[in-house]
């Protein structure tokens, strides 16, 4: 899915407004855990990364799918900043950030942002990429994750299942001249659980017939509870849980997001 979609992702992403509303939280966290070397896992185009090295943080990016890895390496060329950017997925980031390729030793801030976390889509799995993140970090070092509020999207469908209610969500939309771009995303409830993420892309030339391009892939709904659970199995402590990038308390009924800050203590 990625793949497809990563030319067209920084088309999709208002990234001026999205950066000008989450980077205040995300460096005040990263001040209160004393972080200078950052790293961004799933980090798609390189955006949040790419405004870190901006203002003045050692950071590595990495995402398992390659093309994204490419716009990112073309987005910090085109941006001026020193920013490296690795291909590499969820588990097997010990593997591959070698001490010969860190010198500088492990990181002091995991940041895993965008719904990026329920693309494991089991226990274990996400047990082992919890651990992974913690085998990268120094002791006391900082875990912050963003996912969408599950707890309010399964609590909606479950009082009334047969709903569209919180199955689509915001379309999003894009114009370069005469090109126009519409983004429509919906889920699809599994019977296991799990969901599949449904992507539309149309695009058009001026007046002209909408082309469609639909990509899908799985995710795991989590819930707060199961997360933070699994992030103390994995050697995290000091677990906090916020409703968004701004820093709101989290509500279960209503936050838009599960933001969750963490240290290692293992």
């Amino acid at each position: 899915m990625y793949d497809a979609f990563s030319k067209d992702y920084d088309r999709f992403v208002n990234w001026e407004n999205r950066l000008a509303y989450e980077m205040p939280f995300i460096e005040r966290a990263l001040h209160e855990a004393d972080a200078r070397r950052v790293i961004d896992v799933a980090c798609g185009t390189g955006r949040h990364a790419i405004e870190l090295a901006r203002r003045g943080y050692e950071v590595v990016g990495a995402d398992l799918s390659a093309p994204m890895i490419e716009r990112a390496r073309e987005n910090a060329a085109t941006a001026g900043v020193k920013a490296r950017f690795l291909v590499a997925g969820f588990g097997e980031l010990a593997e591959k950030l070698t001490p010969s390729q860190e010198p500088s030793g492990p990181f002091d801030a995991v940041l895993c942002l965008g719904n990026s976390l329920p693309h494991v889509l089991g226990a274990g799995e996400l047990i082992e990429t919890l651990a992974d993140f913690a085998a990268i970090l120094r002791p006391d070092g900082l875990l912050l994750i963003q996912n969408r509020n599950f707890d309010a999207l399964l609590a909606r469908r479950e009082q009334r299942p047969e709903s569209a209610e919180g199955r689509w969500m915001e379309p999003q939309s894009h114009r370069e001249g005469q090109t126009e771009w519409l983004f429509l995303r919906f889920y699809d409830f599994e019977p296991d659980g799990t969901l599949t993420f449904n992507l539309v892309t149309l695009r058009r030339e001026g007046t002209g017939a909408w082309s469609r391009r639909v990509t899908s892939t799985r995710l795991w709904p989590l819930r707060r509870e199961e997360l933070t659970a699994a992030m103390g199995q994995a050697g995290f402590g000091a677990i906090v849980c916020y409703g968004d990038m701004a820093g709101s308390s989290f509500v279960p009924a209503s936050s838009p997001n599960l933001v969750v800050t963490a240290r290692r203590t293992t």
